[in-house]
């Protein structure tokens, strides 16, 4: 059997390790796997096919910036990402994002209804069912329920500088985004999962995926504080690919002042101009790809915290029970769905001063009691080989329904 994944990255940050790992377990248990990126790479396991070219990319977020009509450039490289749909005759689309300036959904789509296969698609985010963002908690909107208009973001990516128009993305998405027959959405949160049951794309039948994690990278690490010039601190920990505002840096900021000096806010995946604004008592780190030092981080870390006011499911949490570390997160979107009493805590967004007192509180027990409940958690909700697996029996089920 032939599995074609679609997606923005392969192999690269949270989505594109997604797709990798769904590929490999796919051939792990006999399948043929391919996966088409727009964007970034790492390698990959899987036939890998390039969508478009680097100018293609700068055309397309101009055609987005000016006219905001974001998928809906890319035509030639969308026409030969369908070259190779075909030459490759999959048995199982599986699409993940199609945002990020490289691929021509009506194109797309009009392949997918005529090759007439199963098409799994993995919502990582909003965007597919509102008329510009990926996000909408933070503007407190709701316009995506009955049709998008006069959009409060669309200086938010994917941004527009000038036009709005999000109730013509919005009937255009529909148009195409409901004219499959045979499709299955997968909300990788089981808020998302809510969310899409109110959305245009609620007609079809929804199977909720927890992301994976592998737990066999992000696992206990044994190390020094010492090491990193942290000793006889309480080490408070923050990740991201992308501190942008709604990743909580200005919360970090304020969380700063509220802590003494015995406390050590560290954050990673930083730039070096962030890093070169950050008050005293916060360590910036550089963005890092690589798993054995994220992990090094979560497990020097006695708390992940992570302030996000906008999220599906953040798979920092997870990371960070893996390796041991509880979480105190905003009560966001599906970030809530990866603690329990044991392994964490939920804060109401903002509440920079509850987040200092429960750290505070922690300092006097340390992180010990919670290690061992975090990483069980880790093992048992969100190792990659089950929850990918559970991707699996669904593609078995799609096609003995076929048959």
């Amino acid at each position: 059997m032939k599995l074609l994944q679609i997606n923005t990255t392969v192999n690269y940050e949270a989505t594109g390790r997604i797709a990798e790992e769904i590929g490999q377990t796919a051939m792990a248990h006999g399948w043929e796997s391919h996966i088409a990126y727009g964007r970034f790479s790492n390698g990959s396991r899987s036939h890998v096919f390039k969508i478009g070219t680097q100018r293609d990319v700068y055309v397309h977020k101009l055609y987005s910036f000016l006219l905001d009509r974001h998928g809906l450039a890319s035509k030639r490289a969308t026409r030969e990402l369908i070259a190779y749909i075909e030459s490759v005759s999959p048995d199982i689309v599986h699409l993940h994002n199609l945002h990020g300036f490289y691929l021509n959904y009506p194109i797309l789509f009009r392949c997918l209804s005529q090759l007439d296969v199963p098409v799994v698609w993995t919502l990582h985010d909003c965007w597919a069912f509102t008329g510009h963002c990926a996000y909408y908690d933070y503007a407190r909107c709701d316009r995506w329920k009955t049709g998008c208009h006069d959009c409060p973001q669309k200086n938010a990516y994917p941004p527009s500088w000038f036009a709005d128009r999000s109730a013509r993305n919005f009937r255009d998405k529909k148009r195409w985004f409901t004219s499959l027959n045979d499709t299955t959405i997968v909300p990788v949160s089981a808020w998302l999962a809510g969310e899409v049951k109110n959305s245009f794309l609620g007609k079809y039948p929804i199977r909720q995926i927890h992301n994976g994690i592998d737990t066999d990278a992000f696992s206990p690490q044994p190390v020094n504080k010492k090491n990193f010039g942290l000793e006889n601190k309480f080490v408070v920990l923050g990740v991201s690919n992308l501190w942008v505002f709604r990743k909580g840096l200005d919360d970090f900021v304020r969380l700063r002042t509220l802590l003494p000096e015995e406390f050590a806010i560290v954050l990673v995946g930083l730039t070096p101009k962030q890093i070169s604004e950050l008050p005293e008592g916060i360590v910036g780190i550089p963005r890092t790809s690589s798993l054995r030092e994220l992990a090094e981080y979560y497990s020097l870390a006695d708390v992940f915290v992570n302030p996000t006011w906008e999220d599906n499911f953040p798979t920092t949490n997870l990371e960070a029970l893996a390796c041991g570390t509880p979480v105190i997160t905003y009560r966001t979107g599906g970030s809530v769905e990866a603690v329990d009493d044991r392994t964490g805590f939920i804060v109401e967004q903002g509440d920079t001063a509850c987040i200092a007192a429960i750290v505070a509180d922690m300092k006097a027990t340390g992180k010990q009691p919670y290690t061992e409940f975090c990483r069980s958690r880790a093992l048992t909700c969100f190792d990659k080989r089950d929850r990918y697996m559970e991707y699996l029996r669904l593609y078995d089920d799609l096609l003995a329904t076929r048959k």
